[in-house]
């Protein structure tokens, strides 16, 4: 079996069918099984879905069991993950195998998106999440947001290792993050693979693990293990935002040099000096983290930075 469908499931009778039903059409695929994790359902899940699927009973323990369950009962090389109430369209598998076998370097690859129905509140967020292609894109981003959407990744089993792990925030975002961290690069494929439901019960609009808290806490982790270890660092943003990923840091051990802001109003941020562009210092020096919510601030970060030589990904990063 080269692909195992992973497909955790809970009271998810009205939408299952459909979403089953659409990676089991899919065109000219490697060969597949779909599995499912039933996460003890009271509304006869199970008994909506094509006798073609493999199901798990799950215990009710939340999602990162279920995966971590199921993912025990795949046999597939590649695993790739599916929702319950999502659409896959008919090349998804086809196409993702596809640029995972292209590149070894490739632990997971995803595919641009479709919401539905239609979001004027995701909108901005699909946008953004569609022009992350490149496995060059997916590393500058990995700070700012997931960059793969969950069920619309592909793994290789080996990039996997143990799973999913639950530290109380976002489990998918903190995999690709281990991912990244462990050398293995993330890419899409470059066509819409997957129509991406949007609803007010979704877990990332009503879980705690991805409030905003919980997920300036895992920036936080990683960017102390990775980017910003051993390094000077200062933080664009004295805002808001900027002060609470600061204080995040903290917690880590690690303080900036500085903040930097465009309010000129601003002199100190949590104890250190707030400087306008003018007081950058000289690239390689400090490392920039840019954390501002404000729609429009990373082009006018990058307008500031790039003529000054500093480079994306090498000199700083956006964690926002």
């Amino acid at each position: 079996m080269l692909v195992s469908v992973l497909l955790p499931a809970r009271n998810a009778s009205a939408t299952i069918r459909e979403a089953a039903s659409s990676i089991l059409q899919q065109r000219d695929a490697p060969p597949f099984e779909v599995v499912c994790v039933d996460d003890a359902s009271t509304d006869g899940t199970a008994t909506h879905l094509p006798p073609e699927v493999r199901v798990v009973r799950g215990c009710g323990k939340g999602l990162v069991e279920a995966l971590n369950l199921g993912l025990a009962h795949c046999r597939g090389d590649f695993i790739a993950r599916m929702d319950a109430d999502d659409i896959a369209l008919p090349d998804r598998l086809r196409l993702q195998i596809e640029l995972l076998r292209s590149n070894e370097r490739l632990g997971a690859v995803g595919c641009l998106v479709e919401c539905f129905p239609p979001s004027p509140g995701l909108s901005r967020l699909e946008a953004w999440l569609n022009r992350i292609v490149t496995p060059d894109d997916c590393k500058k981003a990995r700070f700012i947001e997931a960059p793969l959407v969950h069920p619309s990744t592909t793994y290789r089993r080996k990039a996997l290792g143990h799973g999913w792990e639950d530290h109380g925030w976002a489990e998918d975002w903190d995999l690709l993050l281990r991912l990244d961290e462990q050398g293995w690069q993330l890419a899409k494929v470059p066509q819409v693979l997957l129509r991406w439901r949007d609803s007010e019960e979704r877990l990332t609009r009503t879980g705690a693990a991805y409030s905003p808290q919980q997920l300036l806490k895992l920036r936080a982790h990683y960017l102390a293990r990775g980017p910003l270890r051993g390094r000077r660092f200062s933080i664009w943003g004295a805002g808001p935002t900027g002060k609470r990923l600061a204080r995040e840091l903290e917690a880590h051990g690690l303080r900036p040099e500085a903040f930097f802001d465009v309010d000129r109003n601003k002199a100190f941020a949590r104890g250190r000096p707030v400087y306008r562009e003018d007081k950058l210092p000289e690239r390689g020096s400090e490392f920039i983290v840019a954390a501002v919510g404000a729609a429009g601030a990373r082009d006018e970060i990058r307008s500031a930075l790039n003529p000054r030589g500093y480079r994306e990904g090498d000199d700083y990063l956006f964690a926002c």
